[in-house]
């Protein structure tokens, strides 16, 4: 369904305005933790931010929430956010990433969009822009929603693959600019050639391939990709905003942002950086534990998710629960005992010959560096008896 251009004073502005975001994962936890708090209040920030800097539209280059069917505060949350925006006097342009279900974003677009949001979910209907109107005249917003191949290679008549769904897209888009007086901007949620990818994106690789050349979005005036989540700059043109908050410790080193995005009469004039605030720094250690522990240095970490390292040449006990004595948010521990973990022979080898007692005693040898206590290696014996006992 085409959307008409706004007319009257909300429509008609100085020279267009936009900030590109992406990737708010809405419902999204790290390692096991709630972040919805965090995404509240580092999300409802763009409301101000749309005020103080007279944004005209806000774009969210897909995954909206993190999974298909959102729970209920989650949903709660989006809505809170969106209607934040919308109040502080943005249109919202958003699409739906390979994260998102689509049929359920797109349900109610066309009520939505007289409210000011509008929601580019479907195949049908890639080509049919938003238009919003600025004292240069219009601007064209197309939304390319996700486009999963094998889904969306017979609507749009082409062979499977991602860069093939995305070029038939974008050849549509194209031949509906042509016939338009209109700058342009193109939201995509898709991994462009050239792009550094983090480990918190899920793989969307087709026959081992994922990426498409930029040059599949030639043509255009900006776009605005979502998917990656990390902040890049592939081209003046081209590029991820990255997700509002760091979702994998792979991401400790990126400065989370959004872009504001200027248009003038010819087309794009500006794109400026606005960094987000972070609820809660990312930080990594690696020590023995009882060092970790004992060491004032660390004070300073104990409000950061932290990913530890532990180098004990044998596996501590319960290593978790004591970390998170002192640091109540280590979120990941890793063992790697220092020197590494012996070299052992294939394993025909090393339990030729062996009794019962041995191997049980070489099993915890190996998961921990460290034999068996004696009271421990009691134990083992004594659940070896039992067992013998069973199998009379």
């Amino acid at each position: 369904m085409s959307l008409p251009a706004l007319s009257g004073a909300e429509a008609t502005v100085r020279s267009m305005r936009l900030l590109h975001t992406s990737d708010w994962h809405i419902g999204r936890t790290f390692h096991g933790r709630d972040l919805l708090a965090d995404q509240r209040e580092v999300l409802s920030g763009l409301a101000d931010l749309v005020a103080a800097e007279g944004i005209d539209v806000v774009l969210i280059a897909g995954d909206l929430y993190d999974r298909a069917v959102p729970s209920t505060e989650a949903v709660r949350v989006c809505t809170e956010v969106l209607g934040a925006i919308r109040a502080a006097g943005a249109q919202i342009v958003l699409i739906s990433g390979n994260h998102d279900s689509a049929p359920r974003l797109a349900a109610f677009a066309e009520f939505a969009a007289a409210g000011g949001l509008h929601v580019r979910a479907r195949i049908a209907g890639l080509d049919e822009p938003v238009l919003l109107t600025d004292e240069h005249g219009q601007v064209a917003i197309y939304g390319l929603p996700y486009l999963e191949p094998d889904i969306a290679r017979e609507p749009l008549g082409t062979e499977r693959g991602h860069a093939a769904v995305l070029g038939a897209a974008m050849d549509r888009v194209r031949a509906d600019l042509a016939g338009r007086d209109a700058r342009s901007v193109v939201l995509a949620h898709a991994f462009v050639t050239g792009g550094q990818g983090s480990e918190s994106e899920r793989k969307i690789a087709v026959g081992g391939v994922e990426d498409v050349p930029g040059s599949t979005f030639d043509g255009v005036d900006y776009v605005a990709l979502g998917h990656l989540h990390g902040r890049q700059v592939l081209a003046e043109h081209l590029r991820y905003s990255g997700s509002p908050l760091a979702y994998s410790f792979s991401e400790i080193n990126h400065h989370k942002s959004a872009f504001i995005v200027e248009l003038d009469a010819t087309g794009l004039a500006e794109v400026r950086t606005h960094e987000l605030p972070v609820p809660r720094r990312l930080a990594t250690l690696s020590g023995e534990l009882d060092d970790l522990l004992a060491d004032p240095a660390h004070d300073t970490l104990v409000d950061c998710y932290l990913s530890v390292v532990l180098t004990d040449r044998a596996r501590p006990l319960d290593a978790m629960r004591k970390l998170q004595a002192r640091f109540p948010y280590a979120a990941h521990v890793e063992w790697r005992p220092e020197g590494g973990l012996p070299q052992h022979q294939r394993y025909a080898q090393r339990v030729k010959n062996r009794t019962d007692t041995e191997l049980t005693a070489n099993f915890v040898t190996d998961c921990r560096n460290s034999p068996p206590t004696e009271a421990e290696q009691a134990l083992l014996d004594e659940a070896l008896r039992e067992v013998a006992e069973v199998a009379k």
